[in-house]
């Protein structure tokens, strides 16, 4: 046994150096910086997430734009000083609150995604025509306040609040305000597919009674014909959304509004038909632009930006700005194909 011992540390101290050069190698590979690492991005046609039974078929196609990222590594971040082309993004600023964690951040990017794809359902379903019904709906924590008295947590989904049941976010906050400063209430919750009972106690704030916590809803719909909407578990967030109903939208409907073109575009979805802006919205177009998109539809909130980025970089793309799903409808049934 001594002899191995002796051996092993003969080899370390013939080969120290090498082995230290080995071990700060490994370290700055992996040792996570509080940083995103983006790099550039491209499209995929959507039609291989979005699966409608009996659909239409479609001589054009619906892409999706995506930003690819790294996580941030002392190997990555110095590399972005060094490629013109790869910008940091601090983890912070996907953060609502100093304390929450990048699982947080996940957990509330997957259910964007989940929020944006049901939203997508129901709009185009409903513009199409078709049969769409609420099946269920849920309420989770999406955020908590650092200055309040509870023991919630990201991801929680509230059950009732003193043995009632709400179906809507507004009927918690209504029912909070019925309550007297300090008072404390009796939340029942799921976490980790475990029912609990924890308490909270009701905090005043600018004339408001607050538990201290962000709320969203998500529901899930029943449809005829069925839909199955499937993205890989590395895309989530909300910015397919508009993508995403316009592809049901038009597998539910006779007319190919897509018109054999390769149409890109980014934009979230709301409960309301609206069409939400989205960051990044460069990194989408030069995507969309280098896999040879026709045409990109951008949210209103966004369209300065993005054709000031057109313009600068002389990109020929044609970009069609959009308010809500049922105009962005409008304008590619009516529009005139020509890149101007």
């Amino acid at each position: 046994m001594k002899k191995i011992i002796r051996y092993i540390l003969d080899i370390i101290k013939e080969d120290a150096l090498y082995l230290l050069f080995l071990l700060i190698s490994i370290f700055i590979c992996i040792y996570p910086l509080n940083y995103y690492i983006i790099i550039g991005g491209g499209t995929s046609n959507i039609s291989s997430r979005v699966k409608v039974e009996n659909a239409n078929k479609s001589k054009g196609s619906f892409n999706i734009c995506y930003v690819k990222e790294l996580s941030g590594t002392i190997l990555s971040y110095a590399l972005s000083y060094i490629i013109p082309s790869w910008e940091r993004e601090s983890a912070d600023n996907y953060k609502y609150t100093k304390k929450e964690s990048i699982e947080d951040i996940e957990f509330r990017s997957d259910l964007d995604l989940e929020y944006s794809s049901n939203n997508a359902i129901y709009w185009a379903y409903t513009l199409a025509k078709k049969e769409v019904e609420e099946k269920e709906s849920h309420i989770y924590v999406i955020s908590i306040g650092e200055d309040y008295n509870n023991s919630l947590k990201v991801g929680d989904e509230i059950l009732s609040i003193d043995n009632q049941p709400f179906k809507e976010i507004t009927e918690y906050i209504n029912y909070i305000q019925t309550k007297n400063e300090n008072d404390e209430v009796e939340l029942k919750i799921k976490r980790n597919k475990k029912e609990k009972i924890i308490k909270a106690k009701i905090s005043l704030y600018k004339g408001k009674k607050l538990i201290g916590v962000l709320l969203k809803k998500s529901k899930k719909y029943e449809v005829t014909p069925k839909v199955n909407i499937k993205f890989k578990r590395s895309e989530s967030g909300p910015s397919a959304g508009l993508i995403t109903t316009l592809e049901i939208y038009n597998r539910l409907i006779k007319k190919d509004i897509t018109k054999g073109l390769k149409i890109a575009g980014t934009g979230t979805i709301e409960e309301d038909g609206s069409i939400g802006e989205i960051g990044g919205v460069k990194y989408k177009i030069l995507g969309a632009a280098k896999d040879k998109a026709d045409i990109f539809i951008v949210p209103e909130g966004n369209y300065k930006e993005a054709k000031q980025y057109i313009k600068d970089k002389k990109i020929k793309i044609k970009l069609i700005k959009v308010s809500t799903i049922k105009e962005t409808i409008e304008k590619l049934e009516e529009y005139k194909w020509e890149l101007e």
